[in-house]
């Protein structure tokens, strides 16, 4: 399975701060729940990651 294949998948995701000084990204779907905890550096990556792809995806659709 690849990025660019779809799913029927409803998913929940949550994003915030653990008492443990973490980022947490929490997603539940279908009775599984997946918790993943990031050091605010890893987090600013994955912030910067995001935002480039939503910029490659605008340019996508225009």
């Amino acid at each position: 399975m690849g990025i660019n294949n779809e799913r029927d998948i409803e998913a929940n995701m949550q994003i915030g701060p653990t008492d443990q000084g973490m980022v947490r990204i929490f997603i539940e779907a279908d009775g599984i729940e997946i918790p993943m905890d990031f050091d605010p550096e890893e987090a600013d990556e994955i912030a910067e990651e995001i935002k480039a792809a939503a910029m490659a995806a605008r340019a996508v659709k225009t």
